[in-house]
């Protein structure tokens, strides 16, 4: 196939590496100039993904234009608060008819508390929900990029186009399942990271491995309740999207958010730790956009309101333990209940 590559962060470069493997015709839109001229002199990109080479065959360009005509296949791989402003660019380019859509983002959008799908169906007029896929499970890409054993699963609400995206993407280092469950497989991508930060806050809190087996724990329960409120399916939670994403985002030395985490569990600001991050924490944002929608639907998610206390109201990583630890004792209902 001819695949169009959009973003050029580490996510969609190493998935570029990867799509390449399989003998696809590969196009990476990467926004800056100047790192994409970089990343054809060189084959590398050395500030998202340095040390893993970018085959010949992929062509890089910072022109749209350049990139998405001529694909089949488009993989939205740019951060979850730009996928908008990007596929609007996209748009007026190419509506998108006729196209098969992949996003891999991992965010929900700030303000319209819309998934990523959604975003994508209202800025693409040729789009339709049917050439619409998404991807998500536990993926670093550092691993991806060097060619390490990774799972992941795409959903679609057409079993054909989950297939396509399947077999695009199906490699012996790269293991696809397919699902129709599109609302659970973003829901779990996105939410995973709310609750990495506060599992890096226990980290930087050094409350131990007892604490954080709860958090993870609890926190998959509280994902669970949201998307089931929203339409998902809760056994889609026990999957790669769920709960394998989720382990690998909080016990990862690779996760941005476990870091970011980590670090506020210190005593450092959160300020300071984004200004010197190259790469975007989705779980930042995500939680603002996931305590919103627990307002809207009515379910109690008490370790994301209290990620966001600490992240935005400065709070005291301890008190909001203590709070934790001291809610009103309940039975242990999993999940939706």
């Amino acid at each position: 196939m001819r695949i169009a590559v959009i973003g050029a962060g580490g996510w969609g470069t190493a998935l570029s590496v990867l799509l390449a493997g399989r003998g696809h015709q590969i196009f990476l839109w990467q926004r800056e100039k100047d790192l994409a001229q970089e990343a054809r002199r060189t084959r590398e990109n050395r500030v998202f993904l340095p040390g893993v080479r970018i085959p010949e065959g992929v062509e890089i360009s910072w022109k749209i234009s350049e990139v998405v005509p001529e694909a089949d296949m488009w993989v939205f791989a740019v951060p979850s608060q730009y996928v908008r402003q990007v596929a609007r660019a996209v748009g007026e380019v190419d509506g998108g008819e006729g196209k098969l859509v992949v996003s891999v983002a991992k965010g929900i959008e700030e303000g319209s508390l819309k998934r990523m799908s959604e975003v994508l169906l209202e800025e693409l007029p040729g789009l339709s929900s049917g050439r619409l896929a998404v991807l998500s499970g536990p993926s670093h890409a550092e691993e991806v990029g060097r060619g390490m054993p990774t799972s992941v699963v795409t959903a679609s609400a057409s079993v054909d186009t989950a297939r396509t995206v399947q077999e695009a993407f199906f490699s012996p280092n790269f293991r696809v399942y397919t699902s129709d469950d599109v609302v659970g497989v973003e829901l779990g991508g996105a939410l995973k990271n709310v609750i990495a930060i506060a599992v890096g806050i226990c980290d930087g809190l050094e409350l131990g491995d007892n604490a954080k087996g709860a958090l993870i724990a609890r926190g998959l329960a509280e994902i669970t309740r949201l998307g089931v409120a929203m339409g998902a399916r809760p056994e889609t939670f026990a999957g790669l999207s769920g709960a394998g994403d989720l382990i690998t985002t909080c016990i990862s030395r690779h996760s941005r958010n476990r870091y970011v985490g980590e670090q506020v569990g210190r005593g450092r600001s959160l300020e300071e730790v984004l200004d010197e991050m190259v790469m975007v924490a989705e779980g930042v944002r995500t939680a603002e956009a996931a305590r919103k929608l627990a307002l809207r639907y009515g379910v109690e998610m008490p370790i994301t309101e209290k990620v966001h206390q600490v992240l935005f109201e400065g709070y005291d990583p301890r008190r909001a333990l203590e709070d934790l630890m001291l809610r009103q004792p309940k039975p242990e209902v999993w999940g939706w209940a």
